[in-house]
């Protein structure tokens, strides 16, 4: 079965993206031109929570803290990964329980470097 596509053939996919692009620029132009534009320094400030603003938010922030995070979120994945093996566990047999320990070797490597050169160290 040899099937073959014509440019006709996008016609509606075509129209369909046309009329999404047109709603959202219509909507975008309706709202702008009719809503109401009443700026105040009050009206304009920053508001978080309630608290008043402090200081710049622009202040530095120890690369610790985005190192940690990082690492966090790469050790954190391995549950992706071990959840649906051990949910599967009989069923993959001697091949998946071996590449499920080299998985964990090789994380628990990473996880031995990361320990070795004192990145969780915080001071």
């Amino acid at each position: 079965m040899n099937a073959t596509y014509l440019p006709a053939d996008y016609i509606p996919v075509l129209i369909q993206l046309g009329l999404a692009l047109g709603f959202i620029v219509t909507t975008m132009i309706v709202t702008h031109s009719i809503g109401p534009k009443r700026n105040s320094q009050k009206k304009d400030d920053p508001f978080e929570c309630g608290i008043p603003v402090q200081g710049d938010a622009r202040t530095p922030i120890s690369i610790k803290y985005f190192l940690i995070a990082i690492l966090f979120v790469l050790f954190d994945v391995e549950v992706i990964f071990l959840y649906p093996w051990a949910v599967n566990f009989k069923g993959l047999g001697m091949t998946g329980f071996i590449e499920m320990v080299l998985f964990m070797g090789l994380l628990l490597a990473g996880f031995y470097y990361v320990i070795r050169k004192g990145v969780l160290k915080w001071e």
